[in-house]
């Protein structure tokens, strides 16, 4: 499967072999559709796509979108696309920016071209980063974007997820490109993985070990967690919404918890006896670090559009994911 197969597909998914976009993967084919994935596995899984691979109308191939002929044949055969592939989490943006900024960029670029050449349906995955260090709450997709120094790369993330945004808008306006852009909200939920910097994983996984749940910071900040499954559910249905087209939409539950109460809740549902450990921020990243104290999304536009919203609680999320039989590594 490491070769394209000269066949149609409804739909390819950059990424695919990822936390989220492997949950995109199995949700189309449930739907009946043929799926293409095309992902480099710098952090995705071959296995997240167990559950996949039996099925006559899924493929993969293994490749970067940064290589632009592999993405152009890729769009070629797919009559849809739903583009995840990016850095992810928030140790992979601090310890490797430049390729941070390059395959946000460059791949997205290589991605829009392809699919403006044939007019393809397109969803790009974009994030509340792009939220910077705004502080007028909850944050409206009109609203304005606060950045902080160039200096701190925690900003080159934000900036290339907003980059990627801008092209996107620009194919739909100058080339009538029908491109929807999803901001995520800390989507959370089975098989997503601790190990780049996901902070529910890893709260699980040192819970479960019986290792001190480490909080960064004083914990006061807060965070909306949402479920996978809504989260792909609101994806495929903006897809299908026409009205969506040349629109950033915010996709995240309106859920607001502080991370400390988090750690809490994580020690409680797991009944783990670890204790919660405050550690301070320049202990746990690079000097330049800096965070957002608050992050809620406004979701109304996305209900006008499609009718639903992450609704799932942290309660209810926690649960989902120790009774997955797949914990956070």
């Amino acid at each position: 499967m490491g070769d394209l197969k000269i066949r149609g597909y409804d739909c390819l998914v950059t990424g695919g072999a990822g936390f989220i976009g492997s949950h995109v993967c199995e949700a189309l084919l449930a739907k009946g559709r043929s799926v293409l994935v095309l992902d480099d596995l710098s952090t995705g899984n071959l296995a997240n796509l167990e559950n996949c691979v039996a099925d006559p109308g899924f493929s993969y191939t293994i490749g970067s979108v940064c290589d632009e002929s592999l993405v152009a044949e890729a769009v070629d055969l797919c009559g849809s696309v739903i583009h995840l592939a990016a850095a992810v989490g928030v140790e992979t943006i601090i310890r490797h920016p430049v390729e941070t900024i390059e395959v946000n960029v460059r791949g997205t670029e290589n991605v829009l071209r392809a699919a403006g050449r044939k007019g393809r349906r397109t969803f790009i995955a974009s994030t509340s980063e792009v939220y910077g260090k705004g502080e007028a709450l909850p944050f409206h997709e009109d609203g304005d974007l606060v950045f902080g120094a160039t200096s701190r790369s925690r900003w080159s993330y934000a900036c290339s997820k907003t980059i990627d945004e801008f092209l996107a808008l620009a194919y739909s306006k100058a080339r009538g490109l029908p491109v929807t852009i999803g901001r995520l909200f800390n989507t959370v939920g089975p098989r997503q993985s601790g190990r780049y910097g996901m902070v529910l994983p890893r709260f699980i996984r040192q819970a479960l070990a019986g290792e001190p749940i480490t909080v960064y910071g004083d914990g006061t900040q807060t965070r909306c967690f949402s479920l996978v499954y809504e989260v792909v559910d609101c994806i495929l249905a903006l897809m299908e919404t026409r009205d969506s087209a040349g629109l950033a939409v915010n996709i995240g539950s309106t859920e607001e918890i502080s991370i400390m109460d988090l750690a809490g809740l994580v020690r409680k549902k797991t009944g783990s006896a670890s204790e919660i450990r405050l550690v301070p921020y320049d202990e746990a990243y690079p000097k330049d670090f800096e965070d957002m104290q608050r992050r809620v999304p406004d979701v109304s536009r996305l209900m006008g559009l499609v009718g639903i919203t992450p609704g799932a609680g942290i309660a209810e999320i926690i649960d989902r994911i120790l009774t997955s039989g797949r914990h956070p590594s």
